[in-house]
């Protein structure tokens, strides 16, 4: 694939480089290649990355980013004056160069009013005057994995990459924080953990039946000498509540108990997870967790979790992938999976 940039100068080395991160936990995990490339071709530059703080905790155990700037919207960073602060926070960083992840003209904006030199991303929303190295956004790269879609777009650039492999790396802070998690949340020391991931942000096309989840839960609990945490932001709270009220063994609702940071911490120390498309699913298989994702209405194509020991469940029907939030007929893609696949995913991957 060859994606074309428009472009009045080479691009070249920046010392003081800024990265501007997309939005949401999944899609930032997705870029992790790309960013790990702009690290391996400026090793020498300082890379800051700009992120929303739901986001900003994963990049604490990203090996290739310096420093994490926030941007704080809801908050300080609201609203037309807002953006005029965060500019002027930007600019007393002097950053010489600014790849931009996210696809907003906002981001082009904010670059612009931070009087950054070099300001690099796709053409996406009407943004490319904007930028000095604009990169077209094909209908091709639009079609491929997430993470190809960054890379081709760092790549054209002139950004050496390695392939699109995803790792974040925890480090002894992380296993200081699981194991105080661990005893705040009554978690067994002798017990394997299970996490499940039973919410989804976008609607309730991701989301597989809670009682399904919870038959899946009591299964492994009764096969092996496993304990099953709830992951989920406060937003996952009712998908949570099913599960634990339909499941006929105790398990563990953290659902909006925990931090990205702490809900990492322990995701790291599990065994399985087993998830919707999710975030969660994605930064699971980033750390290296044996995952088993569930997929109906989305594109396993584009978003389908990378890592060493992924198992993807999806049943191949007419309607899907349909993107749509919720099902407008009878939720096929989701009712064909039952709990023996899951099951039996499960098993191969515990035993």
């Amino acid at each position: 694939m060859h994606v074309r940039i428009s472009a009045d100068r080479p691009f070249k080395e920046g010392r003081n480089l800024l990265i501007r991160g997309t939005n949401w936990i999944g899609d930032a995990v997705m870029t992790l290649p790309a960013i790990s490339a702009i690290r391996r071709t400026f090793p020498r530059a300082r890379i800051t990355i700009l992120a929303k703080p739901w986001v900003a905790e994963l990049f604490h155990l990203c090996p290739d980013v310096d420093e994490i700037m926030l941007f704080q919207s809801p908050g300080v960073h609201d609203g037309v004056p807002g953006k005029w602060r965060l500019a002027r926070e930007l600019r007393k960083k002097n950053f010489d160069t600014a790849i931009l992840l996210q696809n907003a003209i906002e981001a082009a904006i904010i670059a612009r009013l931070a009087g950054i030199s070099v300001r690099a991303g796709y053409d996406s929303d009407a943004r490319g005057p904007l930028l000095t190295h604009s990169v077209r956004r094909t209908r091709a790269v639009r079609e491929v994995h997430q993470t190809g879609y960054y890379l081709e777009m760092v790549k054209a650039l002139g950004c050496s990459t390695s392939g699109a492999d995803i790792h974040l790396k925890p480090g002894r802070e992380t296993e200081v924080l699981a194991e105080s998690l661990m005893k705040r949340f009554g978690l067994e020391k002798d017990r394997p953990l299970v996490g499940m991931a039973p919410g989804a942000a976008y609607g309730p096309a991701k989301k597989w039946f809670p009682e399904r989840f919870s038959a899946v839960s009591d299964r492994l609990m009764d096969a092996f000498p496993v304990q099953t945490i709830l992951f989920g932001s406060a937003g996952d709270r009712d998908s949570t509540a099913a599960v634990r009220q339909y499941a006929k063994l105790p398990l563990h609702d953290l659902a909006g108990q925990t931090s990205l940071k702490e809900a990492m911490a322990l995701m790291s120390r599990c065994r399985l997870f087993v998830s919707n498309d999710s975030g969660l699913m994605h930064v699971a298989a980033a750390l290296g967790v044996p995952t088993i994702a569930i997929f109906g209405s989305t594109n396993t194509v584009t978003t389908a979790p990378v890592g060493r020991r992924v198992v993807i469940i999806h049943k191949p029907v007419s309607c899907s992938p349909c993107l749509k939030q919720t099902c407008p007929t009878d939720f096929r893609c989701m009712d064909m999976i039952g709990v023996d696949d899951v099951c039996d995913a499960a098993k191969g991957l515990l035993e």
